[in-house]
């Protein structure tokens, strides 16, 4: 008896089970929501206990190239041993792509803008070029920068930033394999810490002349990791293309704001928790003192999202059309129908109502059990006629590519790989940084 007591027993933690499992199938959930995919983040440089750092270097350099930014390729051979190792080539022989050198970015002070307001324009406005850092820590990453220096590089000129000058020749030999190298392409030598450059690279707007100010604010989102070089490329590349520059004396990084270029900014609420010692009207004086702007419009954040940012809630694709994502039933739904609402009830700058499309809002998974990752197709990027849409290899890739050639025609939409990127927090917007003409 006491036998088939316990049978019973399991057959209904089975079916229990089971069960829960179809529940979750029907809710649209995944039936795994753990992975165990790389971290694009360089954790080996996180300030950490010595012991902990000399225990987990060797181990780490056996699945990244933790020295990479530091040591590049010296030679032909070496770059062709490099690629091969991280599975970025076949056996087959390599194109011999031969780049010239990038020009090196000298650590140099700006110019200082005059006083006044800057007007920062709307993505869908002309673009002269946008910056990528290219991942040579990250090999997991180099297709999906492939695919985006492929979609921008026929409508604008591509600028890849480079921890060394070396870089220069495996990257190109790299894209030579899979796309036509064209001069629109461009290395500069400018060391960064990291790849997310919208947060952290030149905000470029008009000032009150119509010339080009590019806004600085301070720039240390992540206080355990080394962040003095992302700090500093904004004020260098400025320097080095002429641009003078405004400070903004708040903590604000590039994917927590939005413009329609016409008076309307938009951020999240993350504004405020990154700035915890000003209240909120002191907060958006100080935006008004530096931006151009007549209304300003604050979104929910995501819970449990480690940057908050606006990027991955709202994206604007016109002035008078938000996408947002489609509340679910899991975590964030109630923030992103917080979202949605927010847009149905507001006006833009000119007192206009917004067109609310709903793009579909994958459930998160769990990376290495600890790190929830959301999948936000608003995190995409137009840039001179063309949208690069993030596409993570599930079934919504297809459904939000259609509402984006829906809700924007005359674009070309262009989807990116960014499963791999994902779980560092961001996909294409965050990837990259558009200068305006």
């Amino acid at each position: 008896q006491r036998l088939q007591q316990r049978l019973r027993r399991r057959q209904f933690r089975r079916r229990r089970s089971q069960r829960k499992l179809v529940n979750r199938a029907e809710l649209g959930a995944p039936v795994s929501v753990l992975r165990f995919d790389p971290i694009p983040y360089p954790i080996w440089r996180r300030r950490m206990p010595g012991w902990l750092r000399t225990a987990s270097r060797p181990l780490l350099r056996r699945w990244l190239p933790v020295e990479a930014d530091e040591h590049p390729p010296d030679s032909p051979q070496a770059v062709t041993a490099y690629l091969r190792r991280w599975g970025l080539a076949g056996e087959d022989s390599l194109p011999d792509e031969k780049w010239p050198l990038p020009e090196t970015v000298p650590d140099a002070e700006p110019r200082s803008a005059p006083d006044g307001r800057v007007r920062l324009p709307a993505q869908w406005e002309p673009v002269e070029a946008v910056i990528l850092a290219w991942p040579v820590l990250y090999p997991a990453l180099w297709d999906g920068h492939a695919q985006m220096v492929s979609a921008l590089s026929p409508v604008t000129q591509v600028v890849i930033i480079v921890p060394a000058p070396g870089w220069s020749d495996a990257i190109s030999r790299f894209l030579a394999a899979t796309m036509r190298l064209t001069p629109g392409i461009r290395f500069l030598h400018l060391p960064t810490d990291d790849i997310w450059v919208r947060d952290y690279g030149p905000l470029v707007g008009y000032g009150p002349d119509g010339g080009r100010v590019c806004v600085k604010p301070v720039f240390d989102p992540l206080p355990h990791y080394p962040q003095a070089r992302d700090n500093r490329m904004a004020r260098r590349w400025a320097a080095f293309a002429d641009i003078p520059v405004r400070a903004l004396d708040l903590h604000l990084e590039g994917g927590n704001i939005w413009t329609d270029g016409a008076g309307t900014l938009i951020v999240s609420e993350q504004i405020f928790h990154s700035n915890p010692y000003l209240s909120r009207a002191d907060v958006e004086a100080k935006l008004r003192a530096v931006f151009d702007f007549h209304k300003l419009i604050v979104t929910p954040r995501l819970k449990r999202e480690e940057t908050g940012h606006v990027d991955l809630v709202v994206r604007l694709a016109d002035a008078q059309t938000v996408l947002v994502g489609a509340p679910g039933v899991f975590y964030n739904g109630g923030q992103q129908r917080a979202a949605a609402d927010l847009f149905r009830r507001e006006t833009n700058a000119a007192g206009l109502p917004y067109r609310v499309i709903e793009l579909p809002a994958p459930p998160p998974y769990l990376n290495w059990g600890v790190y929830p990752i959301w999948r936000s197709y608003t995190n995409a990027l137009t840039v001179n006629g063309r949208v690069l849409v993030p596409a993570f290899g599930i079934p919504d890739d297809r459904r939000a590519l259609a509402i984006y050639r829906a809700a924007m025609p005359g674009y070309e939409i262009i989807p990116i790989n960014c499963r791999a990127s994902v779980n560092g927090g961001g996909a294409v917007h965050c990837l990259t940084r558009d200068i305006l003409a």
